[in-house]
């Protein structure tokens, strides 16, 4: 389930150009590693292939195949839950960027250890 959100999260950021299945993969694999742990790459693109061509199948599906061999993007012309994912993620990310904005405007009030 995490993945799958993940996936969605990149397809939107992408926009309508597309992404390429490995490329896709490779974003859900360096999300997914940690100092810890790192998982198995071939796994997640297996996962990433058959989510894709499961999700793909109709017009009016979740994802869509572009012109070029391999590369999907969100179907936000026939399908409504993809534009309102797309709109979700573009939310998100907006109010990512006030609060890195709020931040950077607030000034450091701790004393200088060496005045």
């Amino acid at each position: 389930m995490a993945l799958d959100k993940q996936i969605l999260t990149i397809l939107a950021d992408v926009g309508y150009k597309g992404i390429g299945v490995r490329q896709l993969s490779m974003h859900v694999y360096n999300l997914n590693c940690t100092l810890f742990s790192q998982p198995d790459f071939f796994e997640i693109y297996s996962y990433v292939k058959s989510y894709l061509l499961r999700n793909s199948k109709n017009d009016s599906s979740l994802i869509e195949r572009t012109d070029r061999r391999g590369y999907y993007r969100l179907n936000t012309q026939n399908n409504a839950d993809a534009c309102r994912l797309m709109l979700e993620f573009s939310n998100q990310s907006t109010l990512s960027d006030k609060e890195e904005k709020t931040e950077e405007t607030q000034t450091d009030l701790s004393l200088s250890l060496f005045d």
